[in-house]
């Protein structure tokens, strides 16, 4: 039986979802103009978290910043370069005096580029590395300073103060878990810088504990602008028309269709939440069932 088409498309917290509350978490998002950014920024204002939209483009911040507003709660937009120390050091200066902390660090921002393994420069390389790999370093290295001269989360008063000072949390990629498959050949770049920042989550929960948990959360094939620009190259690079790529990928999905951004933001919830306090160091698959372990 064939599986139905889903069609590629943003992500918004779905109606009626139901979710955990997170009254006065105070939440930093890079990369928070679109894609799944966006979707995490919207679900945890949804649950209560105050918010800073983190993103180089600053109209795109502003944009979400206007979204996030809409739910009531606070919210900072702020325009900055992950791949730049001295931005990443200001994004989290201005996030922890505008909201009053930093509980929590998405390190989101990320690029992608589909080409074949021998046409791979190396300005290519570089700029792939710089923004997911060097990038995921900065920001989590700016954040974490800040976390550990606070106070645990949680209420001054609450009676177990057991609980970490601050999380991060990276994005990571199923793409990033093995070297195989069809578009491994044209994005050996992504791929790489993938699994190096699953390392780099592991590295840094060792470091950072206990004051600090790390996480990395591992998407499959999400309906956003990326895969959207992954498509259109991939495909002209095998001659199909637009779109043959992602109903070609999305086909041999478990679930039986694409994942959408806010299917990782439940996820991103989930780890920003006390309920996820004593886990560390993990790279979580959520794929739809394309990897399983």
């Amino acid at each position: 039986m064939a599986r139905p088409a889903h069609p590629m498309r943003p992500g918004a917290p779905t109606k009626g979802t139901r979710v955990a509350d997170l009254s006065g978490l105070r939440v930093a998002v890079t990369g928070a103009g679109r894609g799944i950014g966006r979707s995490i920024a919207l679900r945890l204002a949804a649950a209560g978290a105050h918010l800073a939209v983190i993103d180089r483009d600053a109209s795109r911040a502003e944009a979400v910043r206007a979204e996030v507003a809409a739910l009531g709660h606070p919210v900072l937009a702020v325009a900055g370069d992950v791949t730049r120390a001295a931005d990443c050091t200001e994004m989290v200066r201005r996030t922890a005096d505008g909201l009053g902390r930093l509980d929590v660090m998405v390190c989101n921002a990320g690029i992608v580029q589909v080409k074949p393994f021998l046409d791979i420069t190396e300005e290519d390389w570089d700029a792939t590395f710089a923004v997911n790999v060097k990038g995921t370093f900065l920001t989590m290295q700016a954040a974490a300073a800040r976390m550990r001269t606070q106070e645990p989360l949680g209420a001054a008063d609450d009676a177990d103060r057991t609980r970490p000072r601050g999380k991060i949390i990276t994005m990571s990629s199923i793409a990033g878990r093995y070297g195989a498959g069809a578009m491994a050949p044209l994005t050996p770049h992504y791929r790489a810088s993938k699994a190096s920042v699953i390392s780099l989550t592991q590295t840094a929960a060792y470091a950072l504990a206990p004051d600090i948990t790390v996480n990395a959360i591992c998407p499959g094939l999400v309906g956003t602008d990326m895969w959207r620009q992954i498509d259109q190259e991939w495909s002209a690079t095998e001659g199909w028309t637009t779109g043959e790529a992602w109903k070609r990928r999305t086909a041999v999905v478990p679930m039986g269709r694409p994942q959408t951004p806010d299917d990782v933001a439940g996820l991103a919830l989930y780890l920003c939440s006390p309920d996820s306090d004593y886990m560390t160091g993990q790279a979580v698959n959520i794929d739809g069932g394309l990897i399983m372990s």
